[in-house]
This record gives C-alpha cells, sequence and structure tokens, in this order.
C-alpha cells in the first residue's frame, strides 16, 4: 500500500495516477501483470496513444518497467509490467 500512497504524492499527470492503478490493480505478488494497450484503453476508457504517453511517464519517473513479450513464433506479443 506504500505504493499507492507514493502514487498519488508523485508529480505525474492524471492519465499516468490511472493507468499505474490498474496496473498495480492486476498485478500478481511479483508485480508484474501483461495487459495489451488496448485493453488498458478500452477499461479505463482512454486512447491508446494515451496510454502510451502513461506508460511513458510512468518508465520516465522509475515507478514501472516494460518488457517486449514474443509468442512461440517470433510474433509480437503483450508487454510485461513490472512495478517499482
Amino acid at each position: 500500500m506504500k505504493q499507492l500512497h507514493l502514487i498519488y504524492c508523485a508529480d505525474l499527470p492524471h492519465r499516468a495516477v490511472s493507468v499505474y492503478l490498474y496496473l498495480a490493480n492486476r498485478a500478481n505478488k511479483e508485480s508484474q501483470c501483461w495487459p495489451s494497450i488496448p485493453t488498458i484503453a478500452y477499461d479505463l476508457k482512454l486512447s491508446q496513444s494515451t496510454v502510451r504517453r502513461a506508460l511513458h511517464d510512468l518508465r520516465a519517473a522509475g515507478y514501472l518497467e516494460t518488457e517486449q513479450r514474443y509468442r512461440s513464433k517470433g510474433g509480437k506479443s503483450s508487454l510485461l509490467f513490472t512495478l517499482k
């Protein structure tokens, strides 16, 4: 819960706070989750570009790490999000 207090006090745009809370709600015990950007955008009623900007904000502020995941045949899959 300390993470949530820190995110509220951070100097982040509301889009970044919303996306962080969304990811935190879906994270496992390792603070990881992997929803797609279209899913995040749909669930939060934001555009996909707004979600991408929010993810950039969170990475730049050190609250999030992302890793590209790949399918078994080599195609891209959703990102792996790790909350910091």
